[in-house]
């Protein structure tokens, strides 16, 4: 991979993480028409650990609280995090090639832009995150377990799902990012370990730590962003990309165009 491909990923990255749009299948379908053949998974993960990073940076605070007065939420972090567990090594162990299809990519961003354009007709939860079930969290993260397929927002998915069960709008936003902490977290180690076994050479570090710094910049800003349009009620404008987006893709793929 060259730098400037590792630049336009990490971009990517960068922005699709936060807002609505799925950053796996976008990284998917920006690869495929880069032509990139090789095995992109650690590359997508490290890139993951950049905007990891950004998600620690503006929640800080929130995250403090965590180890303090509010150690409730752990639990739930826990609970809501083993689904996306159980579907990313299953996937990755039965099914890893659909991980990198262009045209599942292209189906499941219509799903995202469904669920981003139901959003705007859920009601106004009263509840706070701290005050959640354990159900409550189970359902969420079942919700970012099926994110793991390319095209499915995480984001998008998990703050749709967290509005469904009522929670308030702001707090639906932040469990949804609390969660992704022990989610990219321990996908980043995985990666990290399967690339120290298949060994990389300097020059490839070095690429990888340029995309992570950038998509982690990057982050910083579509992160603020989303939580302003999320007050503002505006997360289904989304779905205008996804959808478009998503029929692009499968029409590529027919024309012979995209290939998986």
């Amino acid at each position: 991979m060259q730098l400037m491909e590792m630049v336009i990923l990490a971009i990517v990255q960068g922005i699709a993480e936060f807002l609505p749009i799925s950053s796996s299948g976008h990284l998917v379908i920006i690869g495929a028409l880069m032509g990139e053949t090789s095995d992109s998974a650690a590359v997508e993960i490290i890139l993951h650990t950049g905007t990891l990073a950004s998600i620690l940076v503006i929640y800080w605070q929130r995250i403090l609280k965590l180890l303090t007065s509010d150690r409730r939420v752990l639990p739930l972090l826990i609970i809501g995090t083993l689904p996306a567990a159980v579907a990313g090594l299953s996937l990755k162990v039965y099914a890893e090639p659909l991980l990198k299809s262009p045209l599942l990519a292209g189906c499941m961003l219509l799903v995202t832009a469904a669920l981003l354009w139901t959003l705007r007709r859920l009601p106004h939860g009263e509840t706070e995150y701290p005050q959640m079930r354990w159900w409550q969290a189970l359902a969420i993260g079942c919700f970012q377990g099926i994110a793991i397929l390319p095209g499915i927002s995480r984001s998008g998915a998990t703050i749709f799902a967290g509005r469904l069960l009522g929670l308030r709008g702001a707090d639906a936003v932040t469990f949804s990012f609390l969660l992704a902490i022990p989610a990219i977290a321990g996908a980043s180690v995985l990666a990290i370990n399967d690339l120290r076994e298949d060994g990389v050479s300097g020059d490839d570090l070095m690429l990888l730590m340029v995309g992570a710094v950038i998509a982690f910049v990057v982050g910083i800003f579509a992160l603020r962003w989303l939580i302003r349009w999320s007050r503002k009620e505006q997360l289904h404008w989304f779905a205008f990309w996804c959808a478009p987006a998503g029929l692009l893709v499968i029409a590529l793929h027919y024309a012979g165009l995209l290939s998986d």
